[in-house]
């Protein structure tokens, strides 16, 4: 799976720690010479497992670099693969010579070809499709070869477009026979319709339309799509692709070395922290300016009640300053006029929904992504309480520590359900992709004595052990973790710690993400003595591997549940075995470790939930449903004959029909949140909903149930229970 440009996934373990080089002289005088001299350098000297740059490198970026930015294969013809091929076994020695020349023609070449193709799919799109037509398309593009010619890629673009316009086709068809039905059933009145306020009069027009302006309708739709892509891409800089090169360059080293541009590295930088300095609101760029899609919760915009989702930024202005249009502006670029340091003024001319323009002031302030931390609530299941925490991700403030961090919050959420009284506690690490590697240990340590937690090992040193050395222990009583496949990196050291400490069940897929390496953050400028470029961004290193304190590693493997459940993820490549390469699986020495003896009955209660689970038809239907989802993505032949497609279209609804009483699913238990949040409440209704539609949807969880299920099974050893109560109160 490899990285993709425009959206990626960044599962990754981060401990931030300096790196020492040898003094090297960096000469050039232009930047992007320097970015490669100094990632090399970086890469080679500091790197876990540095790989040799030779001819077997070269063809892999080669190989790599033309997949990432042309992976339809709609715009590079045959002739200028076989141009670019020149260079397929030379890009070695152009990155030990700082040559980007390779680089420099395929950038050239795809500007070109990205022009001709606004020509090609808008003349395209002028013509009318015939959906009557027996023809297919092959959407698996990777076996397909490059067109030979502009007459191939032109047919090429035909279908592909065909194939877009005949989804958005078929979705218009299905709305006029609805209107239509429901007009001839009720006399025109279309509100009988169960359709959004706002499409009425779009869906009311489809209704007297024929079917040839359906399909009219349907081409315009298309090329309003893509001529939103093409502008989101032609506000890229030759930069941006040239940091994808860069990145596909360090990309053949693991898949979790990973260069970050300025920009990318503030916001990294903010997803670690769940904070940032601002306004609170979420922008999308349109024609017209910077639209509000949405209002953080607790933020300066959300505090003034000045703004509205669907106002439009116009103009950014700073305290009182003349205002900058912002209108065409590249969307970063407008953020980085709204946002600021926490106290000071920005003035931003807006369009409000009523079409009104007003001057909006508004003072910057330190804004949380709320949705980031730690969050939990009291279960009830036959008059008992017990205690879930959700952990989105390990966040934490680089620059200090002492802010607010996952370690922190969850011991303040376990002390908040120890004092509602929760008989047991379920942390829920589903889709948490990782974070700091300090507060995992930190976390481990609320739920045992003391001890290791995790080994650590640097290419060629000796082990490190990061453990737990106080003896204090917050939460003694029964606990349950959950993962699924996204559960990576500091989910899996967690994870993996309470299951060799038998401190946890650990209940969820088959196996985890299976990362098991440790990144550094090191930013470039330090590494440069003088530099006249301005900020050089920062590379995230690979430098360690982590390894579980009986021996061996997650790389790859894993944590593997003690109780296994299949869920939607379960036939589908996600985990780090599904990366481009990924580092090998490999053990070292156990740790000095001794197993919680605090269950009397902890082998018994996963053979009584692994046997509930095998009967529980819930947990069957949800398998079928992931063997379903595998099939589908099999698929990669798509007929463009519109009876034929609605025919399958048809098939796969009936069936994924079949799949909606998933989500009719009720456990019966009650959820509430603690007090202290319940006080928000009243000054915070957009938490209240938020909650309530967490509760819901935990309400509908068969994994929640039988985390429960397992939480009532497992006894306690009274007389290891009151040991640990007692070194908790002596501590």
């Amino acid at each position: 799976m490899k990285k993709n440009f425009v959206l990626g996934l960044l599962i990754i373990l981060i401990a931030v720690a300096s790196c020492s080089f040898t003094n090297k002289s960096f000469e050039t005088n232009d930047k992007d010479k320097l970015l490669l001299d100094l990632i090399t350098y970086v890469l080679e000297r500091g790197h876990y497992e540095p790989k040799d740059i030779n001819d077997k490198f070269s063809a892999s970026v080669y190989e790599d670099f033309i997949d990432i930015i042309d992976p339809t294969k709609r715009y590079f013809l045959a002739s200028d693969i076989r141009e670019f091929e020149q260079y397929k076994y030379q890009i070695d020695d152009q990155i030990k010579n700082t040559d980007i020349s390779f680089f420099n023609l395929v950038y050239q070449r795809l500007m070109k070809r990205m022009d001709e193709a606004k020509v090609i799919y808008t003349t395209i799109l002028e013509d009318p499709f015939d959906f009557a037509r027996d023809e297919e398309i092959v959407v698996d593009y990777k076996e397909e070869p490059y067109a030979s010619n502009k007459k191939q890629l032109k047919e090429r673009w035909r279908k592909q477009l065909k194939y877009n316009a005949l989804g958005v086709y078929d979705g218009k068809i299905k709305i006029k026979n609805t209107v239509v039905k429901a007009g001839g059933a009720e006399g025109g009145d279309l509100a009988s319709v169960t359709i959004s306020k706002s499409q009425d009069e779009a869906n009311a027009e489809l209704k007297n339309m024929t079917l040839a302006e359906v399909e009219q309708a349907s081409r315009e739709t298309t090329k309003n799509t893509l001529d939103e892509f093409f502008d989101f891409v032609s506000d890229l800089e030759r930069k941006d692709w040239f940091v994808q090169y860069i990145n596909t360059i360090v990309d053949e080293f693991d898949p979790h070395t990973f260069y970050f541009a300025p920009d990318e590295k503030e916001k990294f930088d903010i997803g670690m922290s769940g904070k940032f300095e601002g306004i609170g609101a979420r922008l999308q760029k349109k024609p017209e300016g910077a639209k509000i899609v949405e209002i953080i919760s607790g933020g300066p915009v959300w505090r003034a009640k000045s703004l509205e989702v669907g106002d439009e930024i116009l103009k950014v202005g700073q305290e009182g300053g003349e205002p900058i249009d912002i209108v065409g502006m590249r969307l970063d670029d407008a953020i980085k006029l709204i946002k600021g340091p926490k106290g000071t003024i920005v003035d931003l001319t807006v369009r409000k929904v009523d079409g009104t323009v007003d001057i909006v002031s508004i003072k910057r302030d330190v804004v949380e992504l709320e949705e980031s931390y730690a969050k939990s609530a009291t279960v009830i299941k036959d008059e008992r309480k017990f205690g879930i925490i959700n952990l989105p991700k390990f966040y934490v403030d680089f620059d200090d520590y002492s802010e607010r961090n996952a370690a922190t919050d969850v011991a303040k959420e376990v002390e908040r359900l120890k004092q509602a009284g929760a008989e047991g506690l379920i942390l829920d690490l589903r889709d948490n992709g990782g974070g700091s590697l300090k507060t995992v240990v930190e976390m481990a340590g609320l739920f045992i004595k003391d001890g290791p937690i995790v080994q650590v090992k640097s290419s060629g040193q000796r082990k490190e052990i990061h453990e737990d050395k106080d003896e204090r222990i917050q939460w003694d009583g029964p606990l349950v973790i959950m993962v699924n496949e996204l559960s990576a990196s500091a989910s899996e050291i967690l994870a993996a710690a309470m299951q060799d400490y038998k401190r946890a069940v650990v209940i969820g897929s088959k196996q985890t993400f299976g990362k098991g390496t440790v990144q550094n953050v090191i930013p470039l400028d330090n590494i440069v003595r003088s530099n006249e470029h301005g900020d050089l961004g920062a590379i995230k290193l690979t430098t360690q591997k982590f390894y579980r304190i009986n021996g061996g590693s997650t790389q790859l493997e894993g944590v593997k549940s003690d109780i296994v459940v299949p869920d939607r993820y379960s036939y589908i490549d996600l985990g780090e075995r599904d990366q481009e390469n990924p580092l090998a699986w490999d053990k070292i020495t156990p740790a000095d470790y001794q197993i919680w003896n605090g269950y009397i009955d902890y082998e018994a209660t996963i053979e009584r939930s692994t046997a509930r689970m095998a009967n529980n038809p819930q947990i069957k239907l949800i398998e079928e449903n992931a063997k379903w989802v595998r099939d589908q993505q099999n698929e990669t032949v798509v007929s463009l004959n519109y009876n034929k497609y609605k025919t399958t279209q048809e098939a796969n609804k009936k069936r994924s029909n079949q799949f909606k009483q998933l989500s009719d699913y009720d456990s019966r238990l009650t959820f509430q949140s603690l007090k202290y949040e319940e006080e928000l409440f009243t000054k915070d209704p957009i938490l209240r909903e938020k909650r309530d539609r967490w509760h819901t949807d935990l309400a509908k969880d068969v994994y929640i149930e039988e985390a429960i299920n397992v939480l009532q099974d497992l006894k306690l050893n009274a007389l290891k229970n009151n040991n640990a109560k007692l070194a908790s109160v002596k501590g």
